[in-house]
């Protein structure tokens, strides 16, 4: 947040213009005061944000900087040692960055560094660095979903290729604050910084309604482009709305829910619109209902099962079915619908495991019965 050299100038111009009209009222004195603490308020503001820019840059890019933001997470929120939460985590991070690397080669310059931590509510986070952690609370509301878990750390990623943390950062940086450590040109300033940004990570400050809908957008790029499951954005959002309509307490952090980002309903529903694009507008569920469409022919809605519900299964279910019908040069081999140990398979792609409430062959007669009328 750096003022160009142009504003400062137009800045400087503006207040010499102003002076100039009132030359005739106003004291030569008086003038010329007005001038000189009006260049130096603009210097004075221009040169503290130069320095801010310094030490979110030190943090940011540096290795050394990205290794002491990276410490300071870890010693303020515990690193968790579970051991498949880690081993899903490094599975996620692994998948993800080589699908960034398809369109986005820098990341391989600044590959992220990542750890569970101990914190029980449902977070994710990407700071400064590309440091990311995830709490151990995440693993245990999505029930350990590798799909759904993608996304949410996706996302973070999301806003970590686009810069969004440092960019936060000097948008929410106190003035006072930056003020005073301009004026002490104090040597320990990229560690003062740190402890702001670590203080605010979880309070959503900085982070706009336009930066949350661009990461939601990679998110899904990113997942679909590794191969997870494209309908578990969708049901990530489903399983939220749930759990919230029962507590909201110990669930989602606040960097979920500020005023300033997109609604949970509205994250669901766009997540839904993508599955119906990336099938070629084949597959279609119903949010209301759960209810599964394949060519408008109602195919079936999952039962609840485990701690699942109809419409989050029935977003993964659908998800399954959208990755057959991406390649719009689909065999008729893989159009057919077959029941295996209990699986529901369209061709290779596993569709659905049946439960003990899911008529398996009503699955398999109702896929086969809207593909023959393609």
């Amino acid at each position: 947040m750096k003022f160009p050299q142009k504003i400062t100038n137009s800045l400087l111009a503006a207040l010499v213009g102003v002076s100039l009209t009132t030359a005739a009222i106003l004291p030569a004195r008086a003038e010329a005061f007005d001038i000189l603490s009006g260049a130096i308020a603009i210097a004075s503001v221009a040169a503290q944000y130069s320095y801010l820019d310094k030490q979110v840059n030190y943090l940011n890019n540096d290795s050394k900087g990205r290794q002491e933001m990276m410490a300071s997470t870890k010693k303020k929120y515990g690193v968790n040692e579970d051991p498949a939460a880690n081993a899903m985590l490094e599975r996620i991070m692994t998948r993800l960055s080589a699908s960034i690397a398809q369109t986005d080669p820098t990341i391989r310059e600044q590959p992220y560094s990542y750890f569970v931590n101990n914190q029980k509510t449902f977070n994710a986070f990407c700071t400064l660095g590309h440091n990311m952690s995830v709490n151990i609370g995440l693993f245990n509301v999505l029930n350990y979903n590798e799909d759904e878990i993608a996304f949410v750390v996706g996302h973070e990623m999301g806003h970590g290729q686009r810069n969004d943390p440092a960019d936060g950062v000097k948008k929410q940086m106190p003035i006072t604050l930056l003020a005073a450590l301009y004026q002490s040109q104090n040597p320990n300033a990229a560690s003062v910084i740190s402890s702001q940004v670590l203080a605010n990570i979880g309070t959503a400050k900085g982070v706009t309604l336009p930066m949350e809908k661009r990461a939601d957008k990679s998110a899904f790029e990113y997942c679909s482009r590794a191969g997870y499951n494209v309908g578990a954005g969708a049901a990530v959002w489903q399983r939220v709305i749930e759990k919230m309509g029962v507590s909201k307490e110990g669930f989602v952090s606040e960097i979920f829910n500020p005023s300033d980002h997109p609604g949970n309903i509205s994250r669901r529903d766009n997540y839904n619109e993508n599955i119906t694009d990336w099938s070629n507008d084949v597959v279609k569920v119903d949010k209301e209902t759960g209810m599964i469409s394949v060519y408008n022919q109602k195919i079936g809605k999952p039962a609840p099962y485990a701690s699942m519900s109809t419409l989050e299964r029935a977003y993964l279910v659908a998800g399954n079915l959208a990755a057959v019908y991406h390649d719009k040069g689909t065999s008729k081999a893989a159009l057919t619908a077959t029941n295996r140990d209990g699986i529901i398979y369209l061709g290779d792609q596993d569709v659905i495991t049946v439960s003990p409430k899911d008529n398996g062959a009503a699955w398999v007669n109702k896929l086969n019965a809207a593909n023959q009328t393609k």
